[in-house]
């Protein structure tokens, strides 16, 4: 054992009187009581552990017994105890540190309540119990317990521990300051600065030193996730960066005058801190120099400072200017939280991940890095390390660009025009995010979030909004080639039997009070009535024109023989409409089948085609599986023949298409079909169930046909390495938009992928890629999945309609569904006998894709989509999903 003898020169009596320390629990105040003494700093570093105590100079603490209890309690050893040697006094610093070993083991943060950490306690030689402090736990929580063991000392034991609620950094101690604990570089047998209150009568801040009883905004941030210093009273000083005194978030951001820009040091504590005063932020005006008096918090994960109206002061005194940072959004919470309430300035373009909630809670999510998150079972088979590593990954990548508001639009500020969205500058999944003034970082319910500097509309885009976006849109698909074309098109419940037409109908309304679309209660699954049924079919119908595809596999439209109609009714007024639109005859639908499940869906699968381009060859046929589609839409499937430059069918080049809708992945039942946490969702052994049952049905149409260019189109609710799409892959079959493209088709909760898919046959033994013999997949000539509704604002659909005073509907593509349609070429135009280079071509795509996991290929996805009508309803106030509210801002499932 030794006494630290370095002691510093400083005011003693004065000093210790003026540090207004807190009550000492009972026994230990009542020993202290003549002369306020306390612990002071708590050292447990690598280098040294020793535990210091505040008193009057002079003050004799021979006989002292100091010593350490571990988070049970107890005294560990014999050695974590000192009793301190005759004629040992404190000098003139008014403190005295004492070697100790103390053990490393700590709790912190609001869960610590109740659980403790080591706690250091000093007996004096009465053998009172003089001050038992505990590192870290939560400020007037609970404290650990003093238990009896062969080393702890009697006074101890029975007695609870003061929860400091600090815990040191590296290389750090904790030392009491004013009314609070924080970490800092160690100061043996020195009081931490700001204790001082000196005895010259100086209260001011002549040399630009932080003035006696303010606390830098660095000292409340501490270093961790947490503050230090929670639930203590605090004075501190900034300049003000940002303001909130509308839209909910009733406070505003301070930060240390002078801090930020290129050069600030890394790791270092925030300067930054956000100020929650509902009774002073319209006082107040960004640039203004405040000093701020309240109470210390967590409010879900950000710091912040809770001022009344008393608690605010303006300083006259000039304060030198704040730099946003400068640099790239670094990855990880601990450089994050270095940043936590500072003003930004993002130097790298980030990535649209999201914009599900942009039209419900004015949030963009946004990604560092190269790209959107990919899905990770997209990528990955599911539940696999990598799996798992990309979705760590995704979760370091996000950050929210907010609106500066807590406002939920579908329930309130209707008449306030969204902000980010516009008809001029679209906010698309994929696109980049270029910011052209600072934002101010922000945490908000596990999200990190770019805060404009005050709230954002629609109204003060051109003033407020940081950024600005590229568009990224096209007026049609790629060029994919070919003879002919197939594409699948997701119509999103297009039913011609509108809920007026029906009793019972619930509706969800728009602002006005307008029926839009049906919310339940019937049958109907679509449009309220024919004004926004018209709304409907004018994207679908514009969108299928622009797709331009020989045949077209649609999915989720009106089975209209649950309404009493012939089964093709709705499907014939879709064609209808597509062929007023064209001008021209352009387009026909494939006939019902005679025979038909006997219980189907009230949406289901169907096909048209361009009659000028390809001819049906024999009937349909539905494959009436009851067993494995009892939940889902059962397959269609129909052969055609494209014609050539004359008009004429070449029966030799007969292709079979099948159309599928397989069940969702938001719920299910069964042995297998819960959901398991890999990924895959509900459902997914119902899924495998119908997979394999689809496999055995295109092998009989294949033989029907005498034809093995089969082609499987549709939704398969299934992303590209999932289990259902391993049995097709099994089969022979590959994913032509995973081998040919680096597109996807939808998004959901940030992650894109692809749920829809067309599969071509390439399990002919005698293939090699050349002429007739050609595979299904060696005949494609090229794909694209063309990104007009995944990636695009669900506030353009038309069931989103007037819900907002910003007009954001219009007649065009976009928006059209929820599912991008993904569109395949057919056949070298070229060459009559089929593509010589077909093979090749598909093996160099196959190689340079730079999948390992199935011989499906890649699938990165750039650009999905997502609603909530797949995955369970996302939205609780209308169609596609459910919120989980903004002061409770999650994206539910």
């Amino acid at each position: 054992m030794k006494v630290t003898t370095t002691l510093s020169s400083a005011a003693a009596l004065s000093l210790v009187a003026g540090l207004a320390l807190p009550l000492a629990p009972a026994a230990a105040a009542d020993a202290a009581a003549d002369s306020d003494i306390r612990i002071s700093e708590i050292a447990y570093t690598l280098a040294t552990d020793f535990i210091e105590v505040a008193a009057d100079p002079g003050t004799d603490i021979s006989g002292w017994t100091f010593g350490s209890v571990t988070r049970g309690g107890s005294v560990q050893a014999q050695e974590n105890t000192v009793t301190v040697p005759e004629d040992t006094t404190v000098g003139d610093s008014g403190a005295v540190a004492i070697d100790v070993p103390i053990t490393n083991s700590v709790k912190a943060g609001s869960a610590a309540d109740g659980e403790y950490g080591s706690s250091a306690f000093v007996i004096d030689d009465d053998g009172e119990l003089v001050d038992f402090q505990q590192i870290g736990g939560v400020v007037d929580g609970k404290g650990v317990t003093g238990t009896k063991n062969t080393f702890t000392p009697a006074p101890v034991i029975g007695q609870e521990a003061e929860p400091t609620g600090a815990t040191a950094a590296g290389g750090q101690s904790i030392q009491l300051t004013g009314e609070v604990w924080k970490s800092a570089a160690p100061t043996p047998n020195a009081l931490p600065d700001g204790n001082d209150n000196g005895d010259d009568g100086d209260d001011g801040d002549d040399d630009g030193e932080t003035p006696q009883g303010v606390t830098p905004i660095a000292d409340i941030q501490g270093t961790g996730d947490a503050s230090p210093i929670q639930g203590k009273t605090v004075t501190t000083r900034g300049v003000v960066t940002a303001a909130y005194p509308e839209g909910g978030l009733n406070g505003y951001y301070i930060q240390t005058p002078g801090t930020g820009g290129a050069d600030r040091a890394d790791g270092a504590a925030s300067d930054g801190i956000f100020v929650y005063t509902p009774d002073t932020v319209a006082d107040i005006s960004i640039d203004d120099h405040v000093e701020v008096t309240g109470t210390v918090s967590e409010h879900y994960g950000q710091t912040q400072i809770s001022v009344s109206a008393s608690g605010l002061k303006t300083v006259d005194e000039p304060a030198e200017a704040v730099k946003p940072v400068e640099d790239a959004f670094p990855a990880g919470d601990e450089k994050r939280e270095s940043l936590e309430g500072m003003l930004l300035q993002p130097s790298e373009s980030l990535t649209v991940a999201d914009n599900y909630n942009t039209n419900t809670y004015g949030e963009v999510v946004l990604a560092t890095g190269e790209g959107t998150l990919d899905q990770p079972t997209d990528v990955h088979r599911p539940g696999t390390p990598e799996a798992k590593a990309l979705e760590a990954e995704n979760l370091d990548r996000e950050v929210v660009l907010d609106d500066g508001a807590t406002v939920n639009f579908l329930k309130a500020d209707k008449d306030i025009p969204l902000p980010y969205l516009s008809k001029e500058d679209p906010v698309r999944v994929g696109a980049q995010a270029n910011f052209t003034s600072p934002v101010v970082l922000g945490f908000d319910h596990e999200k990190w979030r770019f805060q404009p500097t005050t709230r954002l509309t629609g109204d003060n885009a051109e003033a407020v909004q940081p950024t600005t976006f590229t568009d990224t849109r096209t007026e049609t698909p790629e060029a994919v080639g070919g003879q002919v074309s197939l594409a699948s098109f997701n119509v999103l419940n297009y039913f011609t039997t509108t809920g007026d037409q029906l009793s019972g109908c619930q509706y969800y309304d728009d602002r006005e009070g307008n029926h839009i679309t049906v919310r339940g209660g019937c049958d109907a699954r679509g449009a309220a009535n024919a004004e926004s049924l018209k709304r409907q079919e004018t994207k679908i119908v514009t969108a299928i024109n622009k797709l331009d595809a020989s045949v077209v596999s649609l999915m989720e439209i009106e089975n209209s023989a649950a309404f009493g109609k012939d089964r093709d009714d709705a499907l014939a007024t879709l064609v209808k409409r597509l062929n007023e639109a064209a001008g021209t005859e352009k387009w026909d639908f494939v006939d019902s089948p005679a025979a038909v499940p006997s219980d189907e869906d009230v949406i289901r699968t169907a096909l048209i085609y361009q009659p000028a381009e390809v001819a049906p060859q024999d009937e349909s046929t539905i494959l009436d599986d009851q067993d494995a589609f009892s939940n889902a839409r059962e397959p269609l499937s129909q052969a055609f023949a494209p014609k050539d430059g004359t008009g004429e069918i070449e029966k030799d080049k007969t292709f079979v298409t099948i159309s599928n809708h397989f069940k969702s992945k938001g719920s299910g039942s069964g042995p297998g079909n819960e959901d398991s946490g890999d990924g895959q969702g509900a459902s997914n052994a119902d899924r495998v169930k119908q997979a394999e049952s689809l496999v055995g049905f295109a092998g009989d149409q294949q033989e029907a046909a005498n034809s093995d260019l089969v082609y499987l189109l549709g939704d398969f609710n299934s992303y590209t390495q999932e289990d259902p799409m391993q049995v097709f892959y099994e089969a022979g079959y590959k994913d032509i938009a995973a081998e040919k493209t680096d597109e996807s088709t939808y998004v959901f909760g940030s992650r894109t992928g692809s749920l829809d898919h067309v599969l071509a046959l390439d399990a002919s033994d005698e293939a090699d890629g050349a002429g007739a013999d050609a595979t299904a997949f060696d005949s494609v000539t090229g794909a694209d999945a063309w990104n007009i509704n995944s990636v695009e604002s669900l506030a353009l659909e038309y069931s989103r309609f007037n819900y907002n005073v910003s007009d954001l509907f219009a007649p065009d593509q976009f928006r059209a569904s929820d599912h991008d349609p993904v569109v395949v070429g057919l056949f070298d135009s070229s060459d009559e006998g089929g593509d010589d280079d077909a093979g090749a071509d598909a093996a160099e795509n196959a190689d340079a894709d730079g999948s390992s996991d199935h011989p499906g290929g890649k699938n990165a996805g750039k650009n999905g989509g997502k609603n909530g009508n797949h995955w369970g309803s996302r939205d609780g106030d209308h169609p596609g999903g459910k919120n989980a509210g903004k002061n409770g801002r999650h994206n539910g499932w």
